[in-house]
């Protein structure tokens, strides 16, 4: 994470909970660490008492570390085990605290965002990667687990134009990646934030007779060949 980070995304989560309460909804803030189990029954009974149910889980915390494929010395055993806490049990442990909501609702959804690196094996780093495989399989495995009464599927973003994806490169360096990215890519640019929000918004509203699906949203990456280890 660079300087700055950690209060650009407070502001951001400020924002967006003002901007939900402008347009006549209801915002919430609770922090909280996905990798411990007690915070995540927290943030449950916090849904429940503020909303009186809960409906669906967006499971979208997600940690990374930086590292080319090629330099195996850069990961060791606690960035494993940060990674997977975060993006695999954390998955897990609110999927299990938000259960008993879930099934109560008559119509309860999960979504988990995941990554084409859990796909192709490539991205910020074989940890990440390999953390989103494991996101996919507990994707499936919690569809059987929690059928009929709550669907769960993944969305598996490849790079999109985030903030997230510009880490460790400058504006000039980014905007040169970018471009060549996008001349690789079928539908000829980047998918944002907002194309990745619609398909999870499907898959809550709309997608009643879908589960253990793992759905890619990346502009036909996929059929272009993919990123480059390394890159995202």
């Amino acid at each position: 994470m660079r300087a700055g980070d950690a209060g650009q995304d407070r502001r951001g989560y400020l924002a967006e909970a003002a901007a939900c309460r402008a347009a006549s909804g209801k915002a919430v803030l609770c922090r909280a660490d996905v990798a411990a189990d007690a915070d995540c029954r927290r943030l449950v009974a916090t849904a429940l008492e503020a909303f009186g149910r809960v409906d669906a889980l967006v499971n979208n915390a997600g940690t990374t570390k930086f590292v080319a494929a090629a330099d195996m010395n850069g990961l060791d055993a606690a960035d494993f085990e940060r990674i997977f806490a975060v993006n695999v049990l954390g998955a897990f442990q609110m999927t299990r605290a938000a259960r008993a909501a879930l099934e109560a609702s008559g119509d309860g959804a999960v979504v988990n965002i995941s990554s084409y690196s859990g796909m192709n094996g490539l991205g910020s780093s074989l940890a990440y990667a390999a953390s989103k495989g494991a996101l996919n399989t507990l994707t499936k495995g919690l569809a059987h687990t929690l059928a009929p009464h709550v669907r769960v599927n993944a969305v598996c973003p490849g790079y999109a134009d985030t903030r997230w994806a510009r880490v460790g490169l400058e504006d000039e360096a980014y905007e040169r990646f970018k471009s060549g990215l996008e001349a690789t890519l079928p539908l000829g640019r980047m998918p944002l934030a907002e194309d990745v929000a619609e398909t999870v918004l499907w898959f809550l509203t709309a997608g009643r007779a879908v589960t253990g699906q793992l759905l890619v949203v990346d502009s036909g990456e996929h059929m272009a060949g993919g990123i480059a280890p390394g890159d995202g």
